[in-house]
């Protein structure tokens, strides 16, 4: 099966979304992103974004690629929280180069044609540990994602900012 991507700028729920649809059962791959700030947090690591920008995403690329194998393989639906795209967008959005082996990536590992996309929602956005932008950079990441997914073909789907039920329900209602 292929898996279905949610993304969006940091603190717009997506990480909610993807806990609510795997409480319900569905596969979920998580973002890479925080999973390799909290590794790297622990080591003292240099693959941190403060640290190597380009380094952290050849990290979260990898992770991402690991994760769409996984889903490929799974039996029924696997949500994304972010995909391969998500690493090109990050990259721009930092005016890094996007090297070639990433961008062949993101055109032939492909994902469910329809990606939801979460919207800058400030009431909701908050600051941590991991996740340290502000919330015009949320702004900024999800204007570079919502650049990114269709120039690699992929339709965008505005979430609403809704509950978490709400969201899960209009995720599954043009999904499942």
């Amino acid at each position: 099966m292929t898996g279905v991507v949610i993304t969006g700028g940091p603190g717009s729920g997506k990480t909610s979304l993807i806990e609510a649809l795997a409480n319900l059962g569905y596969g979920v791959e998580p973002e890479a992103g925080r999973a390799i700030i909290r590794r790297q947090q622990s080591v003292n690591g240099p693959a941190l974004p403060w640290r190597d920008r380009t380094l952290f995403a050849q990290r979260m690329f990898e992770h991402d690629i690991e994760a769409h194998d996984r889903s490929r393989l799974a039996d029924g639906v696997v949500f994304h929280d972010r995909g391969l795209p998500d690493v090109i967008g990050y990259l721009t959005l930092c005016g890094l180069q996007v090297p070639d082996h990433m961008s062949e990536a993101a055109r032939t590992l492909r994902y469910h044609p329809t990606v939801f996309i979460a919207p800058p929602w400030p009431e909701i956005f908050g600051q941590d540990a991991e996740r340290r932008q502000d919330f015009n950079e949320a702004k900024r990441t999800y204007e570079a994602m919502a650049m990114v997914y269709p120039r690699y073909g992929y339709r965008l789907v505005e979430m609403p900012k809704a509950t978490v039920a709400e969201r899960v329900a209009f995720v599954l209602d043009q999904i499942v």
